[in-house]
């Protein structure tokens, strides 16, 4: 399948796509929009009722066109490690605006409903606003709900810090003791922080700072609690991208890359017509990078698909792999390459047995396997496992499918697979590391946890105990989530990652720095400090280190100098980029 569809256009869809883009910016000011387009926004960022279940807000519209209909909606309420809170609701008075003239503001009363015996604590939920389907303006609600009244204890929080970096994690405890002075063993406590927004707990007492300044970290039991205060400094990240060089592909869109040695190889999407001249996705693009300044196209490969999506090679550098969707003879599958002259691949076999001829979105090389996913829903699409031992002559050896949704993504590492199966969630099964005796030939699954949907990539991090997970949602925008995988038959979620505006793509982890770089379509590219532990709202949190919009916001895809970040690979010092409309980048960092 496309990975999305096409966003070009005029009027106040194009300006909704770029609004979003501008409201990502660093220091959180929007431009003014061009001339003859609406411009809408909420009067303020963040809401904070406290355990009130009601209020208002207001949107304007700032430009000097009308807006409409302009569209809210307000997402599931997350408690403070971001779980949804089952049962509980932001309600909105109006769902939709039908106009909202130049220079007109609008105020929309809503309401929260709790389930009876909710879990005391702080909960956040977001309002965002729509224009033609896509995301102008958001607003974060903070929400409480109280403990209930009672009597007869007392609490007393200990390892309390002075002093806390914004964005790291400090372990807080609390004793319980009852009115003859008794501990109280396993007390049902409640955590909270104060002022609500500036950062959260979570139900274990795990607390993290999201704004500088000091808060108030209050355990309770009951009615009675026990409060702290934590100064929080900044995290004091600061950092630029630099570019560095420009292999341009002009007349085709460009899809996913992967960068070996001295050389680099993309894939193509779609259809693309330049002056006059429509070029299909049909192509593997090979790349001399041994100078990053000026990466040097040295050979195009032509096989029979409208998209190649993806391309991967393999650890020593000697095979290389192109999947096929939409080929013209409905028979897709895989190209096999070899790389003795990685100037000139050479293709030794297309593969095309009937399970792969739907199509095949992606694929991961690992040893000798090679792991293919399989377009379209049940029972075409799921996993198959090949054996390249002899890349002539494959042969497919096991197949494993989630039991709904499809696949879209494969990773693997030490022995395990991480399947990112849309709709149904994240996937890991044991193909070889024995925790639950799978093999290649013999999968078994190990754990799945259901995300927010469209369950889109993962990466793996074995030596923190966390995997990342990007969600493709073109409704809403996307979101990275953070699951702490320290016990792979336990996934759970701790920390997510939202910019507004656009959905984040492919990304990159450089383990040794501990940054993340994330492909984020029209939102360019960016650098987020994931170092140490992680949890609740990591953008919230200074993390952010540097961020680059290369281009114009001409659609994605679209013009052929507009930013659309398609996926980054960190080598050789430089971060490089495949840009969905205007081909290979190579950036420096300065950080």
């Amino acid at each position: 399948m496309a990975e999305r569809p096409t966003r070009v256009g005029s009027g106040s869809a194009f300006w909704a796509l770029g609004l979003g883009l501008f409201a990502a910016c660093s220091d959180g000011t929007a431009p003014p929009p061009p001339a003859g387009e609406p411009d809408v926004r909420f009067t303020t960022a963040e809401i904070s009722i406290g355990s009130e279940r009601s209020g208002q807000f207001t949107l304007r519209n700032d430009g000097d066109a009308a807006a409409g209909p302009v569209e809210l909606r307000a997402s599931q309420i997350r408690d403070g490690a971001q779980q949804p809170a089952l049962g509980a609701s932001v309600i909105l008075q109006d769902a939709e605006i039908a106009t909202l003239n130049a220079g007109a503001s609008r105020t929309v009363a809503f309401s929260v409903d709790f389930p009876e015996g909710a879990s005391p604590g702080s909960y956040e939920a977001d309002v965002t606003a729509h224009l033609a389907g896509e995301q102008v303006a958001s607003l974060r609600l903070n929400l409480l709900v109280a403990a209930v009244p009672g009597g007869g204890v007392a609490v007393v929080i200990g390892n309390a810090p002075a002093l806390l970096v914004q964005g790291d994690v400090a372990a807080l405890s609390a004793v319980v003791t009852d009115s003859a002075g008794d501990a109280v063993s396993d007390p049902s406590l409640a955590w909270r922080v104060e002022p609500l927004g500036a950062g959260l707990a979570d139900a274990s007492g795990q607390v993290v700072g999201y704004e500088p300044g000091t808060v108030r970290v209050i355990a309770s039991v009951d009615a009675v609690e026990d409060t702290v205060e934590i100064a929080v400094e900044p995290r004091g990240l600061s950092g630029s991208f630099t570019q560095v060089g420009l292999g341009p592909v002009p007349e085709r869109f460009s899809s996913d890359l992967w960068v070996f040695g001295a050389n680099a190889y993309s894939g193509t999407w779609g259809f693309r017509t330049v002056d006059g001249t429509t070029s299909g996705g049909n192509q593997l693009l090979a790349w001399n990078i041994s100078s990053p300044a000026a990466p040097a196209r040295t050979d195009s490969i032509t096989i029979d698909a409208r998209v190649v999506n993806d391309v991967k090679v393999s650890a020593d550098g000697a095979l290389a792999v192109a999947t096929h969707e939409s080929s013209s003879d409905g028979e897709n599958g895989v190209t096999l390459l070899d790389l003795a002259d990685p100037d000139h691949p050479t293709i030794i076999a297309r593969f095309k047995p009937s399970d792969l001829l739907p199509g095949v979105h992606n694929v991961w090389i690992d040893g000798n396997q090679l792991y293919v996913v399989v377009d379209g829903g049940a029972p075409t699409s799921g996993l198959r496992i090949v054996d390249v031992s002899d890349p002539g002559n494959p042969a497919i050896v096991s197949q494993f499918y989630a039991g709904s949704s499809f696949l879209h993504d494969v990773i693997v590492r030490d022995g395990f697979a991480f399947l990112s199966h849309w709709n149904a969630g994240l996937v890991i099964l044991d193909v070889g590391n024995g925790l639950s005796g799978g093999s290649p030939s013999a999968p078994v699954e190990v754990s799945r946890i259901t995300l927010d949907g469209q369950t889109h990539n993962a990466w793996y991090w074995p030596a923190a105990g966390y995997l990342f997970v990007g969600e493709e949602d073109t409704a809403t925008p996307g979101i990275v989530h953070v699951l702490d995988v320290s016990n792979l038959s336990a996934p759970r979620r701790v920390a997510t990652l939202r910019v507004p505006g656009d959905t984040p793509h492919n990304f990159w982890l450089d383990e040794a720095a501990g940054v993340l770089y994330v492909a984020w379509y029209s939102n360019g590219l960016r650098a987020v400090d994931v170092s140490g532990e992680l949890l609740g709202a990591l953008e919230r949190q200074g993390r952010e280190i540097a961020f680059l919009d290369y281009g114009t916001d001409g659609g994605c895809p679209g013009s052929t100098d507009a930013t659309c970040t398609w996926a980054p690979q960190v080598h050789g010092g430089e971060v490089w980029v495949s840009d969905m409309n205007q081909g290979l980048f190579s950036f420096s960092t300065d950080f």
